[in-house]
């Protein structure tokens, strides 16, 4: 009878410590550390702004709320990463804050855990076309149907980032926060849907340019977390930034 009284007791406790512990504010962007399958490769527990990243063999399965985990205009006035902002942002351009907002949403990202060239290179949505290392989709480079970023740039952030007018929050160019506090401007940002990796401005000390890549903006050869090579792509600060004419491998899904 005692041992029963026990064992209630501290179910009890357990359920009381999880409701606590599971109470969040919803218009924070709270990171915290992802649930990781130890069968997921390495390389993917780099993307510290998922919520969960699982696999089934075949696929990555990454979620994440989108939410960015650095100060930005674009966040509401009571949120403790609203940050005031003013002068020049990306490209030189007198920054102009969009009348949107940052909103939380349920991104799942399924990339192919083996990716590989496809036969017939599939176009990029105007929607995410990849998730970065802090959870932030990757966009690509038009405002609209075959509209160039031109008249889009004035309202990028203090970190290259701005909300669409339904609150899902991205970048389009050089994810700044990702180049210079988290990481390098070298370094492995994040994936495409296709499953290859995204690296930054800069490879080997140098400036990486649209010349050094090919149709689809990336080319291949090793990396620091590919010692053995793989196809990657590069950002880069000209048109088409990220991404070029499609996927170089075949797509995942997204949903949120």
């Amino acid at each position: 009878m005692k041992s029963s009284k026990i064992n209630a007791c501290i179910k009890i406790s357990v359920i009381a410590l999880c409701l606590l512990g599971c109470k969040k504010d919803s218009t924070q962007a709270v990171i915290d550390t992802p649930v990781v399958q130890v069968t997921v490769p390495e390389i993917y527990k780099k993307i510290y702004g998922a919520s969960s990243i699982t696999s089934d063999g075949t696929y990555i399965t990454i979620k994440t709320t989108g939410m960015p985990d650095h100060k930005s205009i674009y966040y509401n006035a009571t949120n403790s990463l609203y940050q005031d902002f003013s002068g020049t942002t990306y490209g030189g351009y007198t920054f102009k804050k969009n009348p949107n907002a940052v909103v939380g949403f349920n991104y799942t990202f399924k990339i192919p855990v083996n990716p590989q060239v496809a036969a017939v290179h599939a176009p990029t949505a105007l929607a995410a076309i990849g998730v970065s290392l802090n959870g932030v989709p990757f966009y690509n480079q038009y405002a609209g149907p075959n509209q160039p970023l031109t008249n889009e740039f004035m309202s990028f952030d203090q970190y290259y980032g701005h909300p669409t007018a339904n609150g899902n929050y991205h970048y389009h160019v050089e994810p700044l926060y990702l180049t210079t506090v988290k990481a390098t401007k070298s370094s492995l940002l994040g994936f495409l849907l296709d499953g290859f990796p995204v690296y930054g401005t800069e490879e080997n000390g140098v400036k990486v340019t649209n010349a050094m890549l090919d149709a689809y903006h990336g080319h291949t050869h090793s990396t620091t977390e590919y010692p053995n090579g793989i196809y990657h792509y590069h950002i880069t600060d000209a048109d088409p930034y990220i991404n070029g004419s499609g996927y170089y491998g075949t797509p995942g899904t997204v949903t949120q």
